[in-house]
This record gives C-alpha cells, sequence and structure tokens, in this order.
C-alpha cells in the first residue's frame, strides 16, 4: 500500500466542510472521524495507524481528521473532553466511537464490527484474517487488559459492553456506573446507558409468549404490548418492538405517563438503521401532531 493510497481515504474536515463531508458523505460512507491536536502525544500514535487502515479497508470507510485546536466549534459540538476521540458516522448518525490510543489489533477489531475492506480482508496484528469472537471471548480478553493496563480506563467501557453483548445486564450496569467521568458521554456509553434501561424493565417480566397470549386476549393491555416491545426490540426483532410502543401511543400515548413515546425514543438511541429510526421518527410525529 503506498501513501498516496492511504491519502484518498484521509482528509482534515472543519466547520464550514463538516457537514457535506462528514454527515452527508456518511449516507453513502462511513466516516471516522479522529479529534486530534500537535501536542497530543497519544494522538500521534494513533493518528498513523488510523491513516494505516484508512488504506488497507481501500475505501470501506473514510478518516476525517479534526484538530480541535483550528475547530473548537466543532469539539465543543460534540462534547470532546479528552483526545484523541475517535467517532464513526453511520448514516449521517454517530454510531460507535473510542477516547484513547487502542493497539492495532482492537482498531481493527473495532472497524470490522461496522465495516468491510473493500478488497480482501483485514488481517490482524500476525497477519490472520480477524476472526468473530464470542462474547465470553471478548470479556476474557478484555478483563486480561485491564490487568495488565489498569490506567487504560476506555478498557473498563469496552468490558460493559462486553457484558451487555453476553446478556450479563447486572455486571454491565456495574461496570457503567464506575466508569471515570470522561467517558460517561461517550457515545457508546450514552448507547449502553439506553440498552439498560430498556433491558432493566424486563426484570421479572412474563415470557414473550404469555404477553402475547394477554394481548391476543386484550389489545388494550398496554403493560402487555410495553413488555412485548422491549422483549422484542432487545431481541433483535427491532420493527416489531417499536410497532408495539407505536400501537400504545396511538391509542394511549398518555397511558404509564407516556411511557410509549419513552421508550421509542430510547430505541432510536441504540439502534444503528438510520432509515429504520427516521422512518419510525416520522410516524411518531405524526401521531403526536
Amino acid at each position: 500500500m503506498s501513501a498516496t493510497t492511504a491519502d484518498t481515504h484521509v482528509f482534515d474536515v472543519r466547520e464550514d466542510n463538516f457537514e457535506a463531508e462528514v454527515l452527508q458523505a456518511s449516507l453513502t460512507t462511513p466516516i471516522l472521524v479522529d479529534f486530534w491536536a500537535t501536542w497530543c502525544g497519544p494522538c500521534k500514535t494513533l493518528g498513523p495507524m488510523l491513516e494505516k487502515l484508512a488504506g488497507e479497508f481501500n475505501g470501506a470507510f473514510r478518516l476525517a481528521k479534526v484538530d480541535v485546536d483550528k475547530s473548537q466549534q466543532l469539539a465543543g459540538m460534540f462534547g470532546i473532553r479528552s483526545i484523541p476521540t475517535v467517532m464513526l458516522v453511520k448514516d449521517g448518525q454517530i454510531v460507535d466511537g473510542f477516547a484513547g490510543a487502542l493497539p492495532e489489533g482492537q482498531l481493527r477489531e473495532f472497524l470490522l464490527r461496522h465495516v468491510q475492506p473493500q478488497d480482501g480482508e483485514a488481517a490482524n496484528d500476525d497477519g490472520e484474517t480477524a476472526v468473530q469472537e464470542t462474547p465470553e471471548e471478548a470479556i476474557s480478553r478484555i478483563q486480561q487488559a485491564i490487568a495488565a493496563e489498569p490506567e487504560r480506563t476506555e478498557l473498563k467501557l469496552d468490558l460493559a459492553l462486553a457484558l451487555m453483548w453476553a446478556g450479563n445486564v447486572e455486571s454491565a450496569e456495574a461496570e457503567l456506573a464506575a466508569l471515570p467521568a470522561n467517558l460517561a458521554t461517550d457515545p457508546r456509553a450514552v448507547r449502553l446507558r439506553s440498552q439498560l434501561d430498556l433491558a432493566r424493565a424486563l426484570k421479572g417480566a412474563p415470557s414473550m409468549a404469555e404477553l402475547q397470549q394477554r394481548i391476543q386476549a386484550n389489545a388494550a393491555d398496554w403493560e402487555a404490548r410495553d413488555l412485548l416491545g422491549v422483549r422484542l426490540l432487545l431481541d433483535g426483532d427491532a420493527e416489531a418492538g417499536l410497532d408495539q410502543f407505536l400501537a400504545t401511543l396511538e391509542k394511549a400515548r398518555d397511558w404509564n405517563d407516556g411511557q410509549a413515546k419513552k421508550r421509542l425514543l430510547a430505541a432510536f438511541s441504540t439502534l444503528d438503521d438510520a432509515e429504520l429510526v427516521g422512518r419510525y421518527r416520522r410516524r411518531m410525529a405524526s401521531l403526536l401532531f
């Protein structure tokens, strides 16, 4: 890979071109936004690795560089409290991100969760093709990394996400609550908080089959619709879950202090599908206004 090849996928961005070059451009190609500064030591390590990967992924994503000293308004808009901070924008929305300089292997794992290289497959540090790990493997790997580098607080957020992925809600919640203040507004932490709020609603809840039976018996069983919507959403059937919340919003918008609207807003913050979210936002708005 030549430097020229990498450079075609890397560009600088400021306030005057952010909307066009990042938000609009992300509708067709994911944009990885790197908030950095010339005086930042970790940025000097992370930046070249990101540029290298941008070349290797060959257009699967583009790397937008934001110098926080030259673009303070952008940094403030995104609540940047430490650098480097990296955010992935797809379909006009932030879908993931991290703070701090990660090793190249973890950068590859992060990218492969969202994009695939255009020509060939991204390899790990040993030159082997990266393989999707199980939730349990991820937890073990991250715990070992924390033991080796306890000063890397961003690993604690990685652990909380892995625990949620494994379905260990209580442990994920405990890790999230223990995060340092600088990670509290990380996009991944915000999303995880919404997921945990939804998961918490299912504690002691009836099974999906029982909830469906209750709704068949009484279409106005709003509690059953609410819990069924949460179950469907967390089980990966987002559209069916959102439909349950909309049904309540349409017929009983004030039920339980407007809970259907709250559920919809929480659900939107956990979903990556911008088209689906946009469609259901419009449906929600049509019912409310």
